[in-house]
Order: C-alpha cells, then structure tokens, then sequence
C-alpha cells in the first residue's frame, strides 16, 4: 500500500488547497516582477482610486514589521516559518471535518509560498496596495491573502457547533 493512499481524506484536500496556493501565489508574484523589472513601468501602477500595483521588497513580517538588512534574517524567517509549517501539517493530518483542513492547507500554502520568496530572493515580494483616502494597507501578495481567509476559517472552525 502507498503512502498516498493510506493519507486521510481531508490531508489530501488540504495538501492540494496548499499546492494550488503556492503555483497560483509564486505565478503571480513572477507576473509581477516580469511587469516590474523587465520592462520601464513604474513600481506603482495606478488600477483604480483604491487599488494600486507595486513592487515592494517585505524583508520582515507581516506589515514589514522587524524588517532588517541583515543576511541572515531571511533564512532566520524561513527557518522558524517551515517550523511553523511542520507544526501545521500535523495538525492538518489529524484534521476531521474539511472546513479545518482547507484553513490549514489555506495557511500552509501561503507560508510556503513567502518561504520561497525568502529563499530565492531575501525577501517576499508584495504586489498589492489598497487606499482609500488617507488611509492605506501595507501592500501584500496572494499569500498573505490566503493566510488570512485561512485564519477566518481557522475561527469559524472554532465557532462552528462542536456535535
């Protein structure tokens, strides 16, 4: 018998929730740079009055908090995420209803997705940028939006009536 069939239902959903996240998150973030760097657009293009297309180079965490020149960050960052990553795909295996196994594959997807970005340039790449007004969001990419639907369903999960 393989591995793979032996898998519980719900990690294989998860896993593949994950799997989607990655191609279409590190995809887009290709798009962009190819948008960005190989040609002459500017790193700030205007889509709509609320929505901007940027190049931003996240050497930090969420927001661009601790963010910092030196090397060794960005493989700290990646370190301490693919434990992270470890500590949820167990998680994941033991998961018994979906609406917890697509959160968790929803996060470990996104995670994966900036660790690639750590790895292969120093940095995540944020693309995203909202404002309305004064007001404006740290730009972010497809990750981090993934990550954030996951935490949603990580608490509806929670609120969710337990039988």
């Amino acid at each position: 018998m393989t591995l793979y069939k032996t898998m519980p239902i719900i990690f294989k959903k998860g896993l593949l929730c994950a799997l989607a996240i990655i191609v279409v998150d590190q995809i887009s973030k290709q798009l962009i740079l190819e948008v960005f760097l190989s040609s002459n657009a500017p790193f700030n293009i205007n889509i709509t009055g609320f929505l901007d297309l940027v190049l931003v180079w996240n050497k930090g965490v969420s927001f661009g908090m601790f963010a910092s020149d030196n090397p060794y960050q960005s493989w700290l960052l990646a370190g301490l995420t693919t434990l992270i990553v470890g500590g949820l795909t167990a998680w994941l295996w033991r998961a018994g209803h979906l609406l917890l196994g697509v959160a968790l594959g929803f996060i470990i997807g996104g995670a994966i997705g900036n660790i690639i970005d750590r790895i292969r340039f120093g940095a995540v790449v944020d693309f995203v940028y909202f404002h309305i007004g004064n007001f404006s969001w740290p730009a972010f990419n497809v990750a981090d939006i993934t990550i954030s639907f996951g935490v949603i369903f990580l608490i509806l999960d929670s609120l969710r009536k337990k039988v």
